[in-house]
């Protein structure tokens, strides 16, 4: 079995310059208590951060369908321990972690707050030594499928289908959408839109195509129905 730091350089496609900080980054509590060294804590703080970053650039770049209450949710449900653990035990990460002897034989090593953790510090290990782009670049590698999964099992509600359901149980005509507002150059449109209920405006949002909008403008119009 190779040492730790050969494998993670590995999984991570990366040569450390400061292999310091992979180290850090996979040093449990536990272990840090033991040896009277520094644990990964502060990294996987930091971690959590540069990982929204690479999901929340995805989900704006890639998705523009798609509302900001609903980047939140899909990105909340990507970047949760339960995903987390998940991707950490299919790359085979537990056995390399350095875990104190207690930690380690009451099977930290397949706990999933411990691989959670660990993730989130390797991926911050990996932006102080090689800067977000190279952080993002693994951060997709093994999350894309888990994103777009989340976006298709319902992370992403359909605003408009709701709102149309509300109204029409209370026997109201169906809701009007109109764009109210339109700015910025071609390739970077934002669009404001507006739903009403015969002449009643329920809620107005904006998005950066027309399925944006109307799908934020049925949302505060939901919102308000509540």
């Amino acid at each position: 079995m190779p040492d730790s730091c050969t494998f993670f350089e590995s999984l991570l496609g990366h040569t450390f310059r400061a292999p310091a900080l992979l180290k850090t980054a996979i040093t449990h509590s536990s272990y840090a208590n033991e040896r009277k060294t520094v644990c990964n804590e502060r990294l996987e703080f930091l971690g959590d951060a540069v990982l929204s970053i690479a999901v929340s650039d995805y989900l704006y770049a890639r998705r523009p369908e798609i509302s900001e209450g609903e980047m939140t949710r899909v990105r909340a449900k990507s970047v949760c321990e339960e995903a987390l653990s998940y991707h950490a035990r299919k790359m085979g990460i537990g056995p390399y972690l350095l875990l104190g002897r207690g930690e380690k034989t009451s099977g930290g090593a397949d706990r999933a707050s411990v691989l959670a953790d660990a993730m989130e510090a390797l991926i911050a290990a990996l932006y102080l030594d090689a800067g977000q782009e190279t952080a993002s670049r693994f951060v997709l590698s093994f999350l894309t499928e888990t994103i777009e999964k989340a976006i298709r099992e319902g992370a992403v509600r359909d605003f408009k289908t709701a709102l149309q359901e509300k109204v029409q149980g209370k026997n109201a005509p169906t809701p009007l959408y109109k764009v109210i507002d339109e700015k910025g150059p071609d390739h970077a449109k934002e669009f404001t839109v507006s739903v009403f209920l015969e002449d009643v405006c329920l809620g107005t949002g904006s998005g950066k195509s027309k399925k944006a909008a109307e799908q934020a403008a049925a949302e505060k119009a939901l919102e308000g129905m509540e």
